[in-house]
């Protein structure tokens, strides 16, 4: 008897279908076909064991298990369920009606537990797309896709539950995640507020710098902040994280394949809410920023984990060369794209780049007598920036060291909440302005979309000649000063782009100028 399960394989944040096939003949032997990697072939022993665990009899014939596609790899445990699942069902020894109406995935224990596998998201829009009734997960896995209501999504724990799903003979609306009581728990748990984040209110000072990551966090501009230690920097670029308004339903699903994918799901309920700020330390390798992997599973790395957030990048000059000049491609087209000799997968990377750095090895130029470094030391040291990553850093910040009549005042200084509802306020713009066009914000527009957005007047395009010869700006960092200036307009409610944020944007590119360290 040959039955047919629907399961499902993740190529970067989307899922593909693999229908696991499985016959009983004469013969003898379990034989695993389908290009399975380790993890599928240990799945065999595992699943005899925990079918014999719950009372099942393995037949003594030839089991043949087909994963198909055949000629696509297939890696992970995810496939325990469905092949303990078909190898019941082919030896009729439990009888199982709705067997083709699901996609099922789920690792086994030996004692029939079901646990968690990665990539629940896709797998559930994968399922509405081919029409199947729903989706039958672990509870940890289907908590993460909660929010997905068009079709039944039960959580279950055991492999007796899904018999009793399979079987179709009884109600079974308490195996449905919403009714379970792992997310009735997973809800109470669930903080009420987002987390807390540094207030703009706490960091004295600062005020041309916080202008100028506030017109980065309203239109997801790249930043760079340079400084002398102890001026602010790390601050300012953590207080970013709370200005940052809520991510959109769509931002929202595409943050959270990339996190489901990965096997980091929060573990709280339904789409990551609260956007992503992620702050890997300098050290990191190419592959652990852009992702990599050995084969065909590929993970996503950390500029694909802050997808619609922010990536922090401290002591951005100390980094590995390689690895700066790796995330160039990503800048520029928010998504990277992973080759290896088996495969080529792409992961969205559409992240704002908050970068800090010092402006001299000693950390002073700029603040009085104290730079102890020749000419040649700080040009050298900022040339390990390229001026390809300079053009993507839309706009680079001079942080001063606040002075010591401030410190001692104290006193408040504007919140996070009344910046953050500007911030929205120009987001709103944004979405308005690019809605249908599968982007969010100012940063991500295209030459086409500059063109169809951006209209310059005359005088305005006056300026910005004048500008662009004064400074010696590249093509790219042209555009760059004209997304910037979409933004600040955006920000005093103009629908159109004047001089005056011509004028404020081209200041955002100060070390464009000649001989800015000199």
């Amino acid at each position: 008897m040959l039955v047919n399960i629907h399961g499902a394989k993740c190529v970067g944040i989307e899922a593909v279908s693999v229908t696991i096939e499985i016959e009983i003949q004469l013969g003898i032997g379990l034989h695993l076909l389908g290009l399975a990697d380790a993890a599928v072939k240990e799945s065999l022993l595992r699943t005899v064991t925990a079918l014999q665990a719950r009372g099942f009899h393995i037949p003594g014939k030839k089991i043949v298990i087909n994963l198909a596609p055949a000629d696509m790899h297939k890696q992970g445990s995810g496939y325990d369920l469905p092949i303990a699942l078909g190898i019941i069902a082919a030896s009729g020894q439990r009888p199982m009606a709705e067997l083709e109406k699901y996609l099922i995935m789920g690792e086994l224990g030996l004692d029939a537990g079901v646990r968690p596998v990665s990539g629940a998201l896709p797998m559930v829009e994968l399922a509405q797309k081919m029409g199947l009734r729903g989706c039958i997960l672990p509870e940890e896995s289907a908590l993460e896709a909660v929010d997905y209501t068009d079709s039944l999504l039960f959580g279950v724990r055991t492999l007796d539950d899904v018999l009793r799903i399979l079987a179709g003979e009884e109600d079974v609306s308490d195996l449905l995640i919403w009714n379970t009581e792992t997310y009735a728990r997973a809800v109470r748990e669930q903080p009420e507020h987002p987390a807390s984040y540094m207030d703009f209110a706490d960091i004295i000072g600062q005020n041309g710098a916080k202008r100028g990551v506030e017109i980065a966090c309203s239109g997801g501009h790249n930043v760079l902040l340079i400084g002398a230690p102890g001026s602010g920097k790390s601050s300012i670029a953590k207080a970013m994280a709370g200005i940052l308004p809520p991510m959109t339903r769509e931002e929202s699903a595409i943050t959270s394949k990339v996190y489901s994918v990965a096997g980091r799901a929060s573990g709280g309920v339904g789409l990551m809410r609260s956007r992503p700020f992620r702050a890997p330390h300098i050290s990191a390798s190419k592959a652990a920023m852009l992702g990599g992997g050995s084969g065909e599973n590929i993970l996503p790395g950390e500029v694909s984990l802050a997808t619609n957030g922010v990536l922090f990048a401290d002591e951005f000059c100390e980094a590995p060369k390689s690895t700066l000049e790796a995330l160039r491609g990503p800048m520029e087209d928010r998504k990277v794209t992973i080759s290896r000799l088996k495969a080529k997968i792409e992961y969205p990377a559409s992240f704002m780049l908050v970068a800090a750095s010092n402006p001299c090895p000693c950390g002073y130029y700029g603040e009085g007598d104290r730079c102890t470094c020749t000419v040649g030391q700080r040009l050298g040291y900022l040339s390990k920036l390229s001026g390809p990553i300079m053009d993507r850093i839309d706009i680079q910040i001079w942080v001063h060291p606040v002075e010591t009549s401030a410190l001692v005042r104290g006193g408040k200084a504007e919140p996070s909440e009344a910046i953050a509802a500007r911030v929205l306020k120009a987001r709103e713009i944004q979405r308005e302005r690019f809605r249908g066009s599968g982007i969010f914000t100012n940063a991500e527009m295209s030459s086409k979309q500059l063109e169809a957005f951006c209209p310059l007047d005359e005088e305005c395009k006056q300026l910005l000649e004048r500008l662009i010869d004064k400074l010696g700006l590249s093509a790219r960092a042209y555009t760059r000063i004209i997304k910037i200036a979409r933004t600040i307009a955006d920000l005093s409610g103009s629908a159109d782009i004047h001089p005056e944020h011509l004028a404020e944007a081209a200041s955002y590119r100060f070390l464009d100028r000649r001989n800015i360290l000199e």
